[in-house]
């Protein structure tokens, strides 16, 4: 099938609607040196406006990464919500875009309209945003959540504290920690990323993290990013886990 568009009168096809979408983000050397990106600012232009045009439902019948061989692509439209996307069914990608800058988008229909959305038409609109108009849509979302402290509420600013040591020495973690907490750094998380991926390395970040925590009497969560399915076993040998957390990209 395929897809084109010009951009001062060159024009570029695109083979595929992942290869529109790589080419319609943003600059990066991670994309380049993968072989992904646009081979120039015009054809990042050109691609944004495919994304412009393009359908959103589209992403319901092409997908990007193959259905029968991902298991998360599945996951994603087997429990798409059909009832709230039906509203955006006829739109574009462009006029999502234009939705979501626009009085109609509010905290209480973008909580309406979010199970109707793919992640991959959230990152296709996100492509067609400045950073002021993102800024301007997530400033309309509320999203309060709470375990020791509350996060979320609006006019507040929580941060994550990242002690990261080169050694995962617990000492030099523990001055790190202090360092950060006197700059009020922390209230969101405490997260580590760990050196190594040794269950039992872990585990002793994450009892030395609780132990400082309740000495301090400190209202927030602590995290080691770990691989998803190691905090899975140390939670389950009874290990002081609060969030589990990975980095994926």
């Amino acid at each position: 099938m395929g897809y084109q568009a010009a951009a001062r009168g060159e024009r570029f096809r695109f083979d595929t609607l992942a290869a529109v979408m790589a080419a319609a983000t943003p600059e990066r050397s991670g994309d380049a040196l993968a072989g992904i990106a646009a081979g120039s600012a015009l054809e990042r232009v050109a691609a944004r406006r495919v994304l412009m045009d393009l359908p959103l439902a589209t992403f319901l019948t092409e997908a990007l990464v193959p259905y029968e061989s991902d298991e998360v692509t599945r996951l994603i439209l087997d429990t798409h919500d059909a009832a709230a996307f039906a509203p955006f069914r006829s739109m574009t990608v462009g006029a999502l875009r234009d939705w979501l800058l626009s009085p109609a988008a509010t905290a209480g229909t973008l909580r309406a309209a979010a199970p109707g959305f793919t992640p991959e038409m959230v990152a296709a609109v996100s492509k067609l945003m400045r950073n002021q108009d993102l800024i301007r849509v997530a400033r309309k979302c509320e999203v309060v959540t709470a375990f020791r402290n509350t996060l979320g509420t609006r006019g507040t600013l929580s941060t994550r504290l990242q002690p990261n040591h080169p050694a995962d020495d617990p000492q030099g973690i523990a001055v790190s920690i202090l360092d950060g907490l006197l700059h009020g750094a922390g209230d969101a998380v405490i997260g580590i990323n760990p050196a190594s991926d040794n269950l039992g390395n872990c585990r002793d970040l994450l009892v030395a993290l609780d132990a400082l925590r309740q000495s301090l009497e400190i209202p927030t969560q602590s995290c080691v990013l770990t691989h998803v399915t190691n905090s899975v076993r140390l939670l389950e040998a009874g290990a002081p886990v609060d969030l589990i957390f990975q980095s994926v990209a």
